[in-house]
Parts: structure tokens; C-alpha cells; sequence
């Protein structure tokens, strides 16, 4: 399906955009050498409606409809750099799909994504935009994030892309020993981005990262 798309893109959203998201990146302190070439190679124009394309290669969130958003390219770096940590990751939960951006980019860098949405029109934009990436090692469910994937648990690392007012604890249980919570917490006037590090059954570690706006983690699934 890759016809669909121009995946090299031209004008705003060409590689030397790409190019220069990357070095403002660099310049907010995203190091991984790994994320930032995700990022450089990665199309986030085919990502969003047509109309906005010529904003993908800002540091914008920008909206993907059903009142969800892509998010800033910053943070999309951030968030995955935080989860990778310094040892390989074979099995990742991503909870949100959203437009399956964010899932790109940790479709190079991991051994395999599941990812739920819980709004299946966007779900299927995503998985159409994968298969263009070729990027086969993506398993997308449509069901409610903030039960995660039990059956499919447990997981090296999670990363959430909707705020829960409370980290669930569904998502902490699905959690393997030593594994990796990326996850904003928090109502709409405050959130916080945090890393929480599951160090045995009964105890994590917390680390509060930086101040986030997220759209809400809710529950339900819409078809």
C-alpha cells in the first residue's frame, strides 16, 4: 500500500525537514543516536490529514480527529528514549495508537509492539500507514487501554499516550521484573510525565520527568 502514500515527501515535508526536527531535537536535549534516527527516517506527514502536513516536521501536536492529537515530535523522542533505558526491549505494550505514529517509532527500535486503541476508525488509519513502513513486527488490538493486555503480559516496557488521573494498576501488574512504565498521569489543569520502574512484585520506582499536556486516558471502546 505504499503507492498510497509519498513516503519521501517534498517541500515541508521532504528529508531535509526531517533533518532539521532532528537537530531541534538534539538541541532539547534528546541524545539516543537510535531514537534520533527513527525520527529522521520516519514520515510524519503520512501520519496526519493532508491539510496539516506542511506543520509535521514543527515540534506541534496536531489533531488526528475524534478529539485525539499526534503528539509533539519532542515528546514522541522523550517518551521512547526514557523507555528504551540501556538494555534491549523484546516486547512492548503501547497503550493509545492514536495515529500510529508514536508506534513507528518504536517498531525500529523493539523487538515487537502491541498496541491498543480504543477507537477503531483510528486504529485502521494506523494500520494502513504501518503496512506502508512495512514495519511487520506491529500487533494492533482494538480494545480499552487502560486494562492493557493481560494475555499478552508480561511486558519489558509500557508506554502510555493518554493521561490517567491515577497510574492503573492493571498496567503495573502487566509489568515484567525490571520493566519500564512511561506513563502521564494527571487531570487536565496538571499532569506529569513519570517513569516508573517495577523493581520487584511489590515495589517501583518513580521518577517524575517533566510537566505534560496529554488528552485523557478513557475508558470504553468505540467501533
Amino acid at each position: 500500500m505504499a503507492e498510497q502514500f509519498n513516503l519521501r515527501g517534498s517541500g515541508m515535508t521532504s528529508q531535509r525537514a526531517r533533518d532539521r526536527l532532528v537537530v531541534s531535537l538534539q538541541e532539547q536535549g534528546i541524545v539516543s543516536q537510535r531514537v534520533l534516527s527513527a525520527m529522521r527516517s520516519t514520515p510524519r506527514h503520512i501520519f496526519i490529514d493532508e491539510a496539516l502536513a506542511h506543520g509535521a516536521y514543527e515540534n506541534n501536536a496536531l489533531p488526528i480527529g475524534y478529539n485525539q492529537t499526534i503528539s509533539q515530535p519532542y515528546i514522541v523522542a522523550k517518551m521512547t528514549e526514557i523507555l528504551l533505558g540501556d538494555k534491549p526491549l523484546h516486547k512492548v505494550l503501547e497503550v493509545g495508537t492514536g495515529s500510529g505514529y508514536q508506534t513507528a517509532i518504536l517498531a525500529q527500535l523493539v523487538g515487537k509492539v502491541f498496541s491498543v486503541e480504543r477507537i477503531k476508525p483510528l486504529q485502521d488509519r494506523a494500520k494502513i500507514r504501518l503496512q506502508a513502513l512495512q514495519l511487520t513486527n506491529v500487533q494492533l488490538l482494538h480494545s480499552d487501554g487502560g486494562m492493557g493486555l493481560k494475555d499478552r503480559a508480561p511486558f519489558d516496557a509500557i508506554l502510555v499516550t493518554a493521561a490517567p488521573d491515577v497510574v492503573p494498576s492493571e498496567l503495573i501488574e502487566q509489568l515484567a521484573i525490571g520493566g519500564t512504565l512511561v506513563i502521564p498521569v494527571g487531570g487536565n489543569q496538571s499532569q506529569q510525565l513519570k517513569k516508573i520502574v517495577k523493581k520487584s512484585a511489590n515495589h517501583c520506582e518513580t521518577t517524575i520527568v517533566e510537566a505534560v499536556n496529554f488528552v485523557p486516558l478513557l475508558s470504553g471502546v468505540i467501533s
